[in-house]
């Protein structure tokens, strides 16, 4: 009988076996818990994140309760204990380290359209509260931050690092590995002279905000180019002002980079034409890129926009505001799960050139993993009994039967 795999199974035929065990090996990823592997360990938390699941009792009673289907996954029966020994001792390495394979397999399947090479930077918080004692406070919230470095263009994250909540995010952009001609996207959060400027040697760019208290004088003007007809209205912007500059004190004046100061004024289309424009419309960017457009620029930063929605998206459809362990590196293995899970979905609605959007598709995925769907049709149900052939005779011929 031809074998047909589950839902889940399809979601995690996105993750090549070898390549991973390969990362196992380097990280030593099963060296306490033999048991229970690295494989089975990631499987169960990605199964948690798809399926909604928010406490060990509950990921226990719902994956025993499919034994038929633990083979073709590659493992066993579940149990909270184990599950919860895991989440303590097993490197957080290993899942970071596959999460950077996945993504780069996406990345490789996405198609370049605009041939810009953009990577946006940005963080986003995680309160714990009192549960986690180990947590330290900003000031603000109590609990982890999750930096991540988002391709637009292949809609994947391309690293991610979580910290506590008071680690600075200068100090971890200074981390990420500079790419030539590659435009970095952050906010003013990531200001650091030393950072920008190892960018600039890097033949790379940067697009960012400056602080409020940054003093800029304009040495050159520079005129701003026009665009086609209805290419502003469409970009929700206008460019008031462009000019390179530098700083205004003098030790910070001596940055060895050249820098470009754009103002750009949002259009609200709400306010009567007669209203002036708010103060709070005017945006200034900073660029060390000489030679784009502008408008290009601004468009540039607009797109920080969809690291906001990557965020909005795994904190309201995947589970990481309730966490399967309390300690630190049961968090930042949960957090990393839920990335997982979501470029897990991406491969496979392009594996399978899913009609839906990823929205509606993940959705789908989530309601029918242990059941047996083309993903392509997933919204379809499965054929009664595909096992028995339909007959190919002529239903008219006469046909013989014994009693």
């Amino acid at each position: 009988m031809h074998f047909s795999s589950i839902v889940f199974g399809r979601v995690l035929e996105g993750i090549d076996r070898r390549a991973f065990s390969s990362i196992v090996d380097g990280q030593d990823g099963d060296a306490y818990d033999k048991t229970f592997d690295s494989w089975q360990h990631v499987r169960a938390l990605v199964f948690a994140q798809l399926s909604g699941i928010d406490s060990l009792r509950g990921l226990e009673a719902v994956w025993n309760a499919h034994r038929q289907h633990h083979y073709h996954l590659g493992g066993g029966e579940l149990r909270r204990s184990t599950l919860s020994d895991a989440n303590q001792r097993r490197p957080v390495a290993v899942f970071a380290q596959l999460l950077e394979s996945l993504s780069a397999q996406l990345g490789r399947h996405a198609r370049k359209e605009s041939g810009q090479m953009i990577r946006l930077l940005d963080s986003t918080p995680i309160p714990l509260g009192k549960l986690s004692h180990w947590a330290k406070s900003n000031g603000r919230i109590r609990g982890m931050k999750a930096h991540v470095l988002y391709d637009p263009e292949a809609e994947a994250p391309r690293i991610i690092d979580v910290t506590h909540a008071n680690v600075n995010d200068a100090q971890i952009g200074r981390t990420v590995a500079i790419e030539p001609g590659v435009t970095y996207v952050f906010d003013k959060g990531y200001c650091h002279y030393g950072w920008w400027t190892a960018i600039a040697k890097a033949e790379a760019f940067f697009v960012t905000r400056p602080k409020t208290r940054m003093g800029l004088t304009a040495i050159l003007a520079r005129a701003v180019a026009e665009r086609q007809p209805g290419q502003v209205q469409a970009d929700g912007f206008v460019v008031i002002q462009d000019a390179e500059v530098t700083f205004s004190s003098k030790g910070d004046s001596k940055l060895p980079i050249r820098l470009r100061c754009i103002t750009i004024r949002r259009q609200d289309h709400s306010r009567t034409p007669a209203e002036k424009p708010a103060k709070s419309d005017l945006i200034t960017l900073l660029t060390n890129d000489m030679t784009r457009p502008a408008f290009e620029v601004g468009a540039l930063y607009k797109r920080r926009w969809q690291i906001e929605l990557l965020f909005r998206w795994i904190k309201q459809h995947l589970k990481i505001r309730k966490f399967l362990g309390h300690s630190e590196n049961a968090v930042k293995l949960q957090v990393l799960a839920a990335m997982i899970a979501f470029v897990l979905i991406r491969i496979a609605a392009r594996k399978y050139r899913a009609t839906h959007t990823i929205l509606r598709f993940a959705g789908l995925v989530s309601q029918c993993l242990f059941e047996r769907r083309d993903l392509a049709r997933i919204e379809k149900p499965p054929p009664v009994n595909p096992s028995v052939r339909l007959s190919k005779t002529n239903p008219n011929q006469i046909a013989f039967q014994y009693v």
